[in-house]
Parts: C-alpha cells; sequence; structure tokens
C-alpha cells in the first residue's frame, strides 16, 4: 500500500498504438491530483451526512442550552451576558423574541469555541442552523485533513481516505457536528496541529539531511510549529483539556528532532536536540499558544467601558493585590502585583473561579461515565429524546415511537480501535514505528489526563477528540492486514478481503445506528433493537 502505488500516472503510449489524447489527458489529470481527489470526495460524504436537515430537532439539544446563546452574546456584547429562564422558549418561538441581558455571567469554559459558533449565528441567526452551522463545517473539514494527514504518515493515499471514510461513519463525530457543542470545534484545531507537527518534521527532516554535521545544524525558522503552536492555544480557549495535549505534542516535536538528528549522523543527538531545538520549540509552541489564548479573551478584556463589562472584569479595580501564597503546596513569599494592569489580574482572578468550577464539579448526573469505559462505548449520551404518539409524525407503530440523538460512537469502529491501539503499542514497542508512536502519543495527551478526574462530573463524548487518531490506528492496522511491499499476491488479496470486510462492517453498523444519531422517528421496537446493552439506556 504504498503511496507510489497509488499515484504513479500509467505509462506513457507507444509510437505505433497512441492513446486518444483526451482520455489519456484525463487518466494522466487523474492520476496527478489522486492525492486530492480521493479526500475531496470522502469529505463531499461526510458533510452530506453532516449538513442534511442540520436544523433538525428545532430544539435546544443538551448543552446547546448554553453555548449558541453564550455565542450570541458574544456577538453582540463581546462578553457573556444573561439570559431568563424563557429564554429558549422565546429563541424558538414564531414571531422570535431574543431576551439578552447585559447583566455578566460566570461560565466554565474559555471564549473562543462560542465565538467560532458565533460566525454561523452571524450568517444565519439564532436558529439551530445557524448555532449548528461552524460545528458541522469544521466536522466536515475534519475528514479532509484527516485523509491527507493519513496519506503524509502512512504514505499512502489509500490508508489516509480509509481513515477519513472512517470518521466520516463514526458515530459520536457526526452527532458532535451536527449540535452546537464545543468539544467538535477543538477536535478541528488539536488535528490540525498534529498536521501541523507532521509537516515540520518533513520539512526539518529535509533540512537534515542536507546537514554536514547533525550536532551543529541549525533548523532555522518552523513556521508550521509556530502554526502547531496556534491551533493548540486555540484548542485550549475551546476548552482547557487542550492544555495536556499541548504538553504532549510538544515533548513529541522534540523527539522527532532528537531522533532527526541521529539519522543525520550527530554524535549526540539528545544533548544537540537540547542545546539547539528544546528552547526554540518551547517559545514557538508555548508562547504562540500563549498569545492566542490570552488574545481569544479580547472581547471580554475590551469591556471594561461597556455597561456592566464581562464578569469580574472589574475585580481588581482599586486593588494592589498579591502574589500566591503557595504553588503546589508549597509556600511563597507574597509580592505586590499591583504593576501587572487591573485588567489581567482580573482575568487570573476570573481562571482561579473557573479553575474550582471545572475541578469541583461533582453534581450527579444520568449520563455521567468513568473514563475507564469510553473507549468501549460503555455509557453513550442521551443528547436528545422525544417519544412519539401513533399517528404523529408519520409514527405507525401501535407501540409509539422515538426520536433521539445518541452521543455513540460507532460501536465496531472503537471496538477494532481498541484492537488498535494494541497492535500499536506493539509497533511502537519492539519495531520503533515512529508512526505508531505519534499517534499514541495524541492518545495519551487526549485520553489519559481524565483519569485524574473520575470522581467529577464526566462525560464519554469528550472523546471526540480522540475519534481522528482512533481512526488512523485503525487504518495503519487495517493496512498491515493488506501486507507489505513485496509479499505475495495471494496474501494481499487475502488481507485486502480481510480489511474490506472490517470497513464494510463498520459502514453497516453506522447505516443500523444512523436513525439514534439524527433523531429520526423510529418504532419503540426498532429503538430498543439498537440498546444492545443496558448501560446504553
Amino acid at each position: 500500500m504504498t503511496q507510489a502505488a497509488l499515484t504513479h500516472p500509467p505509462a506513457a503510449p507507444t509510437p505505433a498504438a497512441p492513446a486518444p489524447a483526451p482520455r489519456g489527458g484525463l487518466v494522466r489529470w487523474a492520476a496527478d491530483r489522486s492525492g486530492w481527489l480521493g479526500p475531496i470526495g470522502v469529505a463531499l460524504f461526510a458533510g452530506l451526512l453532516r449538513f442534511w436537515h442540520l436544523g433538525y430537532p428545532n430544539a435546544f439539544v443538551f448543552d446547546e442550552t448554553y453555548y449558541p446563546k453564550d455565542a450570541w452574546s458574544l456577538l453582540q456584547q463581546g462578553y457573556e451576558g444573561s439570559w431568563p429562564d424563557h429564554a429558549n422558549a422565546d429563541i424558538l418561538a414564531v414571531p422570535q423574541a431574543i431576551p439578552l441581558g447585559s447583566a455578566p455571567e460566570f461560565i466554565a469554559h474559555p471564549p473562543l469555541g462560542k465565538w467560532v459558533m458565533a460566525i454561523g449565528e452571524q450568517l444565519f441567526g439564532l436558529h439551530p442552523f445557524g448555532w449548528r452551522f461552524m460545528t458541522a463545517l469544521l466536522g466536515t473539514v475534519t475528514v479532509l485533513m484527516l485523509a491527507r494527514i493519513g496519506r503524509r504518515l502512512f504514505g499512502s493515499t489509500l490508508v489516509g481516505c480509509t481513515a477519513a471514510l472512517l470518521m466520516s461513519v463514526d458515530g459520536l463525530q457526526l452527532v458532535m457536528s451536527r449540535i452546537g457543542l464545543l468539544d467538535g470545534i477543538q477536535m478541528f484545531f488539536v488535528l490540525a496541529a498534529f498536521g501541523s507537527l507532521l509537516i515540520d518534521r518533513d520539512h526539518a527532516r529535509a533540512r537534515l539531511a542536507q546537514a554536514m554535521d547533525g550536532d551543529r545544524v541549525r533548523l532555522g525558522a518552523r513556521p508550521w510549529r509556530i502554526a502547531a503552536g496556534v491551533f493548540l492555544g486555540a484548542a485550549c480557549a475551546v476548552k482547557w483539556n487542550g492544555a495536556p495535549i499541548l504538553a504532549a505534542f510538544g515533548v513529541l516535536t522534540v523527539l522527532w528532532d532528537q531522533s532527526g538528528r541521529r539519522a543525520a549522523g550527530a554524535r549526540h543527538p539528545w544533548r544537540s536536540m537540547l542545546r539547539r531545538d528544546a528552547v526554540p520549540a518551547f517559545f514557538a509552541m508555548a508562547g504562540s499558544a500563549l498569545v492566542v489564548y490570552v488574545g481569544a479573551w479580547g472581547g471580554w478584556l475590551a469591556s471594561g467601558g461597556v455597561g456592566d463589562g464581562g464578569y469580574d472584569r472589574h475585580w481588581a479595580d482599586g486593588r494592589a493585590g498579591l502574589s500566591p501564597d503557595s504553588f503546589l503546596g508549597i509556600p511563597l513569599p507574597q509580592v505586590s502585583m499591583s504593576w501587572v494592569p487591573a485588567a489581567l489580574r482580573s482575568l487570573w482572578h476570573y481562571h482561579s473561579q473557573m479553575y474550582d468550577f471545572n475541578t469541583g464539579l461533582s453534581t450527579p448526573h444520568t449520563y455521567q461515565s468513568n473514563p475507564f469505559a469510553w473507549l468501549v462505548d460503555g455509557r453513550p449520551v442521551s443528547m436528545y429524546w422525544e417519544q412519539v404518539p401513533e399517528g404523529a409524525r408519520g409514527c405507525t407503530s401501535s407501540g409509539g415511537c422515538s426520536a433521539q440523538i445518541l452521543g455513540l460512537g460507532t460501536p465496531f469502529l472503537w471496538w477494532a480501535a481498541c484492537f488498535a491501539l494494541a497492535y500499536l503499542l506493539w509497533r511502537w514497542f519492539f519495531r520503533r514505528d515512529w508512526r505508531s508512536g505519534a499517534v499514541l502519543c495524541a492518545v495519551a495527551g487526549i485520553y489519559l489526563p481524565w483519569f485524574r478526574y473520575q470522581e467529577r462530573t464526566i462525560f464519554s463524548f469528550y472523546m471526540v477528540v480522540l475519534v481522528p487518531f482512533l481512526c488512523l490506528a485503525v487504518a495503519q492496522m487495517l493496512g498491515a492486514m493488506v501486507g507489505p511491499p513485496g509479499c505475495s499476491p495471494r496474501r494481499r488479496r487475502i488481507g485486502a478481503i480481510g480489511a474490506g470486510a472490517v470497513v464494510l462492517a463498520i459502514v453497516g453498523c453506522f447505516a443500523f445506528f444512523y436513525p439514534l444519531y439524527t433523531a429520526e422517528v423510529i418504532p419503540m421496537s426498532s429503538w430498543q433493537d439498537r440498546m444492545w446493552f443496558t448501560s446504553w439506556i
């Protein structure tokens, strides 16, 4: 499954039997652009699934009761304002009323994801289609990015498109692309950062290949590394769980520098990496991420002279302020912080309140779950539920019908991903396969930090950020099933049949659960057939 086998143009025709020019030109054109045609085709398929009847249901789905209204408030005021209890009904009513108040509201997450959502609301208004537009668009673009990232990572257009196809038929990614929540937006930024680091790695390797001394060579400007920092800063500005991903990717990129210098003949690759790469990498990624993160609060910072302003915007006004008295339990001397602008001290205080809320949230919820159950679809989240009586909305079942949106990853895909991750661990540990290590690093940075908060109220749909990397893992495993270049035709034929059967099973599983992803009205008996485990109810 090499890239050359998939993109090599056909042999030139002999003078004795020339091929027709238009046909040959079309074939050659398609072959030269196969690295884009396949990914675009998969992305169009994904986009059709994500935009079809996007405005349905005409309701606030799960936490849409928060973020779309916050996005509208940002658009109008620059900060999150207050809403009365009847706001949802007023917004969905005809004629519509939008009872936004100017009083500031405490919010639990940074504003960038809501600013992104506000783009759709600016274009289409404060309606379900408007607040879901950007999540659907980014969910579609993410499929295109994954195909290209998989192609670059594995050197195969087919493997890249397979990963993208798998993600296009993942139920959780579909659901999170069709509702106005933040996690799908964060997924886009995290995957964009991963792709940027891959490009940076290729460019650095090309420079190292021309170096005379792997210890002394300087790799110069690294714009793609800076881009990765920008994307990761954006991920943190959507939700704070982007921070451990930033740390994991930062470690990954300098380890790539170390291995690159070693391959270029460096006698002391670790020392050379620490001296020449580690500090620039820190400033390129952490520095650019910090700039983006603080910039995402621009509306809140600028609201100081507008009415009440953002929540706690004026907390530090008139306060001298002192530095923290401890850090990680270690006592520290306190010094005056009056030299720091009051707006930034207010922002720091606001963040301390957000941290206390996010780490201390333990209110029981029907659909909360433990991270140990997430990879196996142990407890999906019901985002929307409606019981439909017989005779209403096309329901002909005597037992009535239901319409549900269930945040359930396509079961066959997620269960296959468990085996794929085990395979990648073997490849990385015993074969030192850097590609497997890259995917596993992303999995670790996204998934493992949640185990620190098992007592907190957390949900399985947070795993949507992990879906692209699960699909890369499964695609790599399927590529191994087909067989390496040079193996016998019989081996490749059997492997291709097996890999194709897995893909078809995943697509069929997605089609079976599709009604539960889109709130399709189905008989209660059909709904019960899809409740494979009691923990799904």
